[in-house]
């Protein structure tokens, strides 16, 4: 089974379009089309159903999606597992994060990686937390730095390195910001703007108003956290923000009894042969956590 067929059927079934795999793969269209049509002829079997400009997986294509995904991830596993034989820390690292923590957490240590290992491209890949634990399943990166799952998968190992403390805020103006005897009860009677409800800490916030018997009203929602900030400082709405975003712009809801906190680390599959690269940085990361 040819593995540039392989490739290319994966990119079409994830993205649903033979244009855009297209360009995922840094080929033309009927360079894609050809290698579909040599797996189908090989397989004897048509992987996907045309209907306009809409691409869906056939039954046979559903079928051969997971087993096209294990066969080039015993590829790539065994090819790091031969290139770690010789010791060297080099070739290249797929690294996912989320944005915050890119901006808030890693430069530091993406500056010391660098200099220390200069034989090493980093290929970083700025995703949502929970895009980037689906990058880790299914073997398109080897790291993920992300706010880790409060349930993590059982093919994924999470390792925490910061504990990041969240913070009730709202704008200074804001009447839950001027009151010192604020409840729960009383935040969720006015307007939340919440990151998305797929995102682990939606799902944090969450829980701690239903452990109360309590429902936030979310009245907007969006993943990015400078966009809540945003949002938040010109009084649209309260919401919960990491510690470490707070300044002049937002004020900290008072909240007695109640803390609320997120564990940020990074995740790696438990099968999957990791590169002498990914090591080191791991190893990076185990060692700032010890210190923190």
């Amino acid at each position: 089974m040819d593995l540039a067929n392989l490739s290319a059927f994966i990119a079409i079934a994830e993205i649903g379009s033979f244009s855009s795999a297209a360009e995922r793969l840094y080929l033309t269209q009927p360079a894609v089309s050809k290698r579909i049509a040599g797996l189908e002829q090989q397989l004897s079997t048509r992987l996907f159903d045309r209907l306009g400009r809409e691409v869906t997986l056939t039954e046979a294509g559903r079928a051969l999606l997971p087993r096209a995904y294990q066969i080039l991830n015993v590829l790539e596993d065994t090819r790091r597992a031969l290139t770690n034989l010789s010791g060297e820390v080099g070739g290249r690292l797929t690294l996912a994060t989320s944005h915050h923590i890119g901006l808030h957490r890693l430069p530091p240590l993406l500056r010391a990686f660098t200099r220390q290992y200069p034989a090493v491209a980093l290929d970083i890949q700025f995703l949502d937390s929970e895009q980037a634990y689906d990058e880790i399943l299914h073997g398109r990166a080897e790291l993920a730095v992300i706010t880790l799952a409060p349930e993590p998968h059982p093919l994924i190992n999470a390792v925490p390195v910061w504990q990041d403390a969240l913070d009730f805020v709202a704008a200074p103006e804001h009447p839950l910001a001027n009151n010192d005897a604020v409840t729960l009860a009383d935040v969720s009677c006015h307007p939340a703007v919440f990151p998305g409800g797929n995102t682990f800490t939606h799902h944090i916030v969450q829980r701690l108003f239903e452990s109360q018997g309590l429902t936030p009203n979310i009245a907007m929602s969006t993943n990015y956290l400078e966009t809540i900030k945003m949002m938040v400082s010109i009084g649209l709405a309260w919401s919960v923000l990491p510690r470490t975003m707070l300044d002049d712009q937002v004020a900290p809801i008072a909240l007695p009894g109640i803390g609320l906190s997120r564990q940020l680390g990074y995740i790696l599959h438990t099968e999957r042969t990791l590169s002498n690269a990914a090591k080191a940085f791991m190893a990076l990361l185990d060692g700032h956590a010890a210190s923190v």
